[in-house]
């Protein structure tokens, strides 16, 4: 071209290409697409080295373990003085009933009968001692009477009254001191807390 629209230098204009729309938004979405797989790649290599196993996901994010909620006795026990004691004797030793029944008075059992054993059990008790009773007292009163003489062996026969037979057997020293038998006491009418499930985690290992 000539005149005054003439064209100097080596340098020529670039006319610039208008952009095109569908191309950014292909771009886009293929980014979006890489991301996604990647992350399932991620995934995959994640459950090649745990062996697919979701529990050991779970292991490391234990569950809040539940409060352990008190248990209450199924019964109340009755108090020393509503157990009536019949104390036999079925040593060589002589007196030893009526020692016996002296102490569990001074512990706030009430007393019945004292003497020897009868016949069945007379010198054929190896052991502590023998409670014998009615049914119903082995809910109660074996369970208040044994906190003064733990080992001894629990019966029950067809008796419809509520008094307990304290047998004396060979075995017998002496009952519990009023310490033990407080204590024995208390740990049988203190409500104790459920047993719960553990919440750590369970470490697995795997062969292969």
């Amino acid at each position: 071209m000539g005149g005054k629209y003439r064209i100097t230098g080596d340098t020529y204009p670039r006319m610039r290409r208008p952009r095109n729309r569908r191309r950014i938004v292909l771009a886009g979405v293929s980014a979006v697409v890489a991301l996604g797989l990647a992350g399932w790649g991620t995934l995959q290599l994640i459950d090649v080295f745990t062996g697919g196993d979701k529990s050991a996901v779970a292991a490391s994010h234990p569950r809040d373990c539940p409060t352990p909620k008190p248990v209450a006795p199924a019964k109340a026990l009755p108090k020393p003085a509503a157990v009536k004691v019949n104390v036999y004797n079925a040593t060589t030793t002589t007196g030893l009933a009526k020692a016996a029944a002296d102490e569990l008075k001074k512990r706030g059992f009430a007393i019945g009968e004292v003497g020897n054993a009868p016949e069945a059990y007379d010198k054929k008790v190896p052991g502590t001692a023998v409670l014998l009773g009615a049914p119903t007292a082995a809910n109660g009163s074996f369970a208040v009477l044994g906190t003064q003489l733990p080992g001894a062996v629990q019966k029950t026969d067809k008796r419809k009254t509520a008094e307990v037979d304290l047998i004396l057997g060979a075995k017998f020293k002496a009952f519990s001191t009023p310490a033990e038998a407080t204590a024995a006491m208390a740990a049988l009418t203190k409500p104790s807390p459920a047993p719960s499930a553990s919440c750590a985690p369970t470490a697995t290992t795997k062969s292969g």
